[in-house]
């Protein structure tokens, strides 16, 4: 049985000489993995849809013995080749992506999930990298998975628990205009950090190195404050 989506190249890699593994997130299916057969050949008709980060639609048919499955066409829709012009955007969409690959089962309907992921790759590149969209992305995952932190009991002063409302309810463009201290910064870290490890026993190696990286918000850019 043929079965189409539409859905968000997480991954890739190489399955014997011609053959490829592509992991795919969508909105329906979830997390699948399907194997483009012969999509290394030079002449392959997968040649140049098949990269991470890459939205098509597809159709696939379902192995009876494993869930990789085989992949049929593919209709490229988008490229998000803007995020390739900065390091920390793929870092930071790569942090984002191990986050739910953690967090989630495989072939389970992930709509709001593949909305959050959509709606960040838009929005990264839109703005200079900066630790805000780190932050969103985690409290608002958080929240989908119906692990949001209870404010009333956390150790936040009460700017920083404003910006947590504020992270997890707010959109995308609302999201950049946000303003943090350095303090902020420091004080959401160290917080984040330690729920996400109490609650998923680890968390991606990413996550550092996409922080760490981040220049620090030019203040001229930033539009809302709370505090």
């Amino acid at each position: 049985m043929i079965e189409t989506a539409s859905g968000l190249i997480l991954r890739t890699r190489p399955c014997t000489e011609t053959s490829l593994v592509v992991h795919w997130l969508t909105a329906g299916f979830g997390r699948l993995a399907t194997i483009a057969k012969g999509a290394r050949r030079p002449k392959s008709p997968f040649r140049g849809k098949l990269d991470l980060f890459y939205i098509a639609d597809f159709s696939f048919s379902r192995s009876r013995c494993s869930e990789l499955h085989t992949l049929g066409e593919v209709g490229l829709r988008e490229t998000h080749n803007a995020l390739r012009q900065e390091l920390v955007y793929l870092q930071q969409a790569s942090y984002c992506v191990e986050l739910i690959e953690q967090t989630t089962e495989t072939e389970t309907p992930l709509p709001a999930i593949f909305e959050l992921m959509d709606g960040l790759l838009h929005h990264l590149p839109a703005q200079p990298p900066q630790p805000q969209t780190l932050f969103s992305f985690e409290l608002k995952l958080l929240g989908e998975l119906g692990l949001a932190p209870a404010l009333n009991k956390a150790r936040l002063n009460q700017g920083t628990k404003r910006l947590v409302t504020a992270f997890t309810e707010s959109d995308w463009p609302a999201v950049q205009r946000l303003r943090l201290s350095e303090a902020q910064k420091a004080e959401l870290d160290e917080f984040l950090h330690g729920f996400l490890i109490y609650h998923l026993g680890k968390i991606p190696k990413g996550r550092h190195a996409a922080l760490c990286l981040l220049t620090a918000p030019d203040s001229r850019n930033q539009g809302q404050s709370v505090g």
